[in-house]
């Protein structure tokens, strides 16, 4: 099998109530995924890898204002249509879980656990 671009979706701001730590938190577990994904031979992406830099030089003054919301999750749903798949991680999450449903609906596989990635 030929390495995929793999999209890690899982929480960011949910269940934090904007605690900066468990934001932080949430970020790590994602990026521990992506090692793990990129260790196996395939590509992993973070929709925040992306947003988090333009929301910043945007003029993004704190989570969830204007400039956040305009950039946030867009990115995420532009960046699933180019991804191969999909791996759902974590807890709770509105746009993890519209993240998945776009990967579906673009015909895209979807994994909830590393272990079911196809190896490369």
């Amino acid at each position: 099998m030929n390495p995929l671009m793999i999209l890690i979706a899982g929480p960011y701001r949910s269940g934090t109530n904007d605690d900066p730590q468990k934001i932080a938190a949430n970020a790590q577990a994602m990026n521990d995924m992506a090692l793990r994904v990129f260790r196996a031979g395939h590509l992993p992406v973070l929709g925040e890898w992306f947003a988090l830099p333009l929301i910043e030089h945007a003029g993004s003054k704190e989570i969830g204002d204007d400039i956040f919301n305009e950039i946030f999750h867009p990115v995420a749903r532009r960046l699933v249509a180019r991804c191969d798949a999909c791996l759902r991680i974590g807890g709770p999450s509105k746009g993890a879980d519209e993240m998945v449903e776009l990967a579906r609906q673009h015909d895209k596989l979807v994994f909830y656990r590393f272990e079911d990635i196809p190896a490369v």
